[in-house]
């Protein structure tokens, strides 16, 4: 049985990295690999009862994780439909290319920390439409927003997915985890900003002309601040639910999606149905990407089979005798994630390690935090960031490679050394 679960795992595994090549949606590979997995086990197992009580603790830490998500997303669907994000972005005015390169890093590293990494990249991509008309300054400016929004998100509980899957399952801390890695990720994201801003030195901001088709519904500035800022407190004070109730996160973003949604009912009441139909939180639940939360689900399930059945442990124990450190074992499994899905491999990496062993916010949960969040800089389909740059700007991947990922590279290890100097210092 175990060698049967482990061949589908991996063949599921490869699958999902090489997603584009082979054209098939990762999340149809998720849910097919789920299926076949537990089918496997509970068959194999000979106690169909036993497997059914497993799936069902998985379904219960997988659900906080998905209904979390889900919540956040929504927020922020709602934030951008009253362009909220113009509070932002309006702001950003400079004539010099190598000032907007720092001006736009550091806004995308902070921001990144509040929303999840996808969306501040689409933002702020968005954005560098609007200020910069040569296409070649744009790509070096997307590659600097994939970095900064992964270095900015690895560092607060909400900032990225993987770390929100720490946090939820108990392994980090709010307090611990942004004193632990602000710095480095900081170092992550400012080696290769000054790299750049060298490149780029001297270099005038060319502004394209104004788009007189852009479509985007107009909202009044009270609409945007109100929004903006009620979406952010709510995304913000999620930790603070769950540090004073002690109820899980989730519940904290959905009572937040209530009130958001309170709000959004009471502000446009006076307005015709067709006219407040875009901006209402309905319209942004169907908005939201849903294929992404069911991937979530299909992947959590299937890394949840191996850690019943002990494999996980296993690696684990296999990983100490080969590699023997846990710096290295970790920065092993970062560098990983610039090739294959992060999600999974933190999944895995929680299965692997139990918290008996290693308690929350010890070094193994702070560094994996670190490593997974900003290791998918290195390649452009290494995050959900990289692939929405990709996307938007049609980055080439050997272009990404030749120009980004040396730096994305350096920015890495720069943030290891630092992230393991300062836990020698401060423990």
């Amino acid at each position: 049985m175990l060698v049967a679960l482990v061949i589908i795992f991996v063949i599921i595994y490869a699958a999902i990295a090489l997603e584009h090549p082979l054209k098939i949606n990762k999340t149809a590979t998720a849910l097919l690999g789920s299926g076949l997995l537990w089918t496997v086990y509970a068959v194999a197992n000979g106690n169909s009862n036993r497997a059914v009580e497993q799936l069902n603790v998985s379904l219960a830490s997988t659900a906080q994780i998905v209904f979390f998500l889900m919540g956040a997303m929504t927020i922020v669907e709602v934030v951008d439909a009253h362009n909220g994000f113009e509070v932002i972005t309006s702001r950003i005015k400079t004539a010099n290319l190598t000032s907007l390169l720092w001006l736009v890093g550091f806004v995308t590293f902070f921001l990144s920390s509040v929303l999840d990494n996808l969306t501040t990249t689409i933002v702020m991509i968005s954005m560098m439409r609007k200020l910069l008309d040569r296409k070649n300054d744009r790509m070096f400016f997307a590659g600097i927003i994939v970095i900064a929004a992964n270095a900015g998100g690895a560092w607060t509980p909400i900032g990225d997915v993987t770390t929100t899957m720490l946090w939820i399952g108990g392994q980090i801390s709010t307090t611990a985890i942004i004193k632990g890695l602000f710095i480095p990720s900081l170092v992550n994201m400012i080696i290769p900003l000054a790299v750049t801003s060298y490149v780029l030195r001297g270099t005038k901001v060319i502004v394209p002309e104004p788009d007189e088709t852009d479509s985007r519904y107009v909202t009044t500035k009270f609409e945007q601040n109100f929004m903006f800022f009620l979406g952010i407190g709510i995304l913000v004070t999620v930790p603070l639910f769950k540090t004073l109730t002690h109820l899980p996160p989730f519940m904290g973003i959905l009572f937040g999606l209530g009130i958001l949604w309170l709000a959004g009912e009471l502000v446009h009441r006076n307005k015709e149905e067709e006219e407040k139909e875009h901006l209402t939180l309905a319209n942004a639940l169907m908005r939201i990407d849903m294929s992404s939360v069911v991937f979530f689900i299909g992947i959590l399930l299937s890394v949840a089979v191996l850690e019943h059945s002990h494999i996980l442990t296993s690696l684990a124990a296999w990983l100490d005798r080969m590699v023997g450190r846990q710096d290295v074992i970790v920065t092993i499994i970062g560098l990983a994630s610039a090739v294959i899905d992060n999600v999974p491999l933190v999944a895995a990496s929680m299965g692997m390690y139990s918290q008996a062993a290693y308690p929350p916010d010890s070094f193994l949960w702070e560094f994996m935090a670190y490593c997974a969040g900003t290791g998918g800089s290195i390649l452009i389909i290494g995050s959900a960031a990289g692939i929405a740059a990709m996307s938007l700007e049609k980055i080439n991947f050997i272009w990404y490679v030749k120009k980004i990922s040396g730096l994305a590279l350096t920015g890495y290890i720069a943030g290891v050394f630092a992230y393991i100097i300062q836990y020698k210092l401060l423990h």
